[in-house]
């Protein structure tokens, strides 16, 4: 591991201009991705702001009746969050389906976001890898890809990207604030996540050296019947190979409301638009939760050994909104 500096950071501002005065320098939150990246050579900073002190641990009510959540609360203090469990279900699902608790406890949101691909072609520095060094290639397209991207992928980059909480965050419309020197900005996670294009080593449209300070997460109430499920190639902590967030308000049988993210597909949460337009105002019935499925995946462009993905997210959506709709109607 290179020599690095530490110092942590005693205000927002302060971690701001901290940042700013070192081009070398990065964030530090509770390190359960970063550290593993400087461990293996893939990051490597010369300096860490820890920013875990800063007055951004707090989960509060917006006056609409949303969430205010901080950047610094960990994943285990979201999923225990009764007002998440209460209004977003498909939130605490997401995060207990993320990670070991030994690692929800030191994890936090906005490191969540900003976690980079597990693809092993991207951890291994003396592979190739775009995302790793831009223009050296994507070997994942003729190796190792069983688990890569179905959708939104190029010829540049087939990574997916690993975030459960993410999927969930995308689901509900979430919106990221963060500050710069020039002053605070929001994104709406849709325009978080940059498409991977031919530019894979950009991941986010944050401006160079903002911080996350916060995910707003608007008053849903179709969240109040809502779901995270989650595939992954043993029951033990581990990452998708496919996962759906969904929430469903029927009333008379039909939709009214209908939202769907994917996880392990695509190198960003990837939120099925064309799914929902085919369910909105149709009968919830299991053969139109399928035709839905097929109209989003007609995108697809599987690669030679994960095309299983297309079956396992079509089967996946038919069973969750199923699941949603037998509950709607008790």
């Amino acid at each position: 591991m290179k020599e690095f500096a530490y110092q942590r950071a005693e205000d927002v501002s302060g971690a701001v201009a901290l940042l700013g005065a070192d081009p070398d320098a990065r964030f530090l939150g509770g390190g359960t991705n970063l550290v593993d990246l400087m461990k293996s050579g893939v990051e490597r900073p010369g300096r860490l702001v820890d920013v875990r002190q800063l007055p951004l641990g707090a989960i509060e009510s917006t006056p609409e009746g949303g969430l205010r959540i901080g950047a610094t609360v960990t994943n285990s203090d979201l999923a225990a969050h009764p007002e998440v469990r209460r209004r977003y279900p498909l939130l605490t699902q997401a995060v207990l389906a993320g990670a070991s608790g030994q690692l929800r406890n030191m994890a936090t949101v906005g490191g969540n976001l900003l976690q980079r691909t597990r693809c092993g072609y991207f951890a291994d520095v003396t592979k190739p890898c775009n995302k790793r060094e831009p223009g050296t290639g994507c070997p994942a397209l003729e190796g190792e890809h069983h688990n890569h991207a179905i959708l939104g992928a190029s010829e540049h980059c087939v990574a997916t990207h690993p975030s459960d909480m993410g999927v969930a965050l995308t689901a509900l419309d979430a919106v990221v604030t963060y500050e710069t020197a020039d002053g605070p900005g929001e994104l709406p996670l849709a325009d978080f996540y940059l498409p991977v294009g031919d530019t894979p080593h950009r991941e986010t449209a944050l401006p160079p050296g903002a911080l996350i300070t916060g995910v707003t997460v608007s008053p849903a109430p179709v969240a109040a019947r809502s779901r995270y499920r989650k595939v992954r190639e043993r029951a033990s902590y581990a990452f998708a190979i496919g996962s759906v967030a969904a929430a469903l308000d029927v009333s008379d049988g039909v939709v009214r409301e209908v939202r769907l993210a994917f996880g392990a597909v695509a190198s960003r949460p990837w939120r099925a638009r064309a799914a929902e337009r085919a369910l909105t105002g149709a009968p919830a019935e299991a053969e139109n939760f399928a035709a839905a499925a097929d109209a989003e995946l007609a995108a697809a462009r599987p690669l030679r050994d994960n095309a299983y993905k297309v079956t396992l997210m079509r089967n996946l959506v038919v069973a969750v909104l199923t699941e949603l709709a037998e509950e709607a109607a008790r």
